[in-house]
């Protein structure tokens, strides 16, 4: 038996090819530097979520707004590179890990100060 879900492991290889159709084949000057960082496939495989993580703050809007009109190109794309009856329909949203992680970060650092602070 496998060790996980056809639906996980789609979603693992979406998320590869995807990053690589970003990097390669979309020639769109307004993109900054993102990093794909995971996509969920439903179990039926009918849709996904690709999850993205920009750099700079001011770039987030633009970036996904390129990735939704580009959605059908990268969907072609995939179609192309995989061997699957039916690409999933695609969605593309921010990654909030990343700024989950900087606010755990924080409150850990105000809690060292607060143990270091006067005593």
């Amino acid at each position: 038996m496998l060790p996980y879900k056809r639906s996980q492991r789609v979603g693992d290889l979406l998320r590869e090819e995807t990053a690589d159709i970003i990097m390669h084949k979309l020639k769109d000057p307004r993109i900054g530097f993102l990093t794909v960082t995971g996509a969920d496939v439903t179990d039926d495989l009918k849709m996904a979520v690709i999850y993205v993580s920009i750099l700079r703050e001011e770039e987030k809007k633009t970036t996904i707004e390129i990735l939704k009109d580009a959605k059908s190109f990268i969907r072609s794309e995939l179609s192309k590179r995989l061997r699957m009856k039916f690409i999933p329909a695609i969605e593309f949203r921010l990654d909030p890990s990343v700024e989950y992680g900087d606010r755990i970060e924080k409150l850990l650092g105000d809690i060292r100060k607060k143990s270091e602070g006067p005593s």
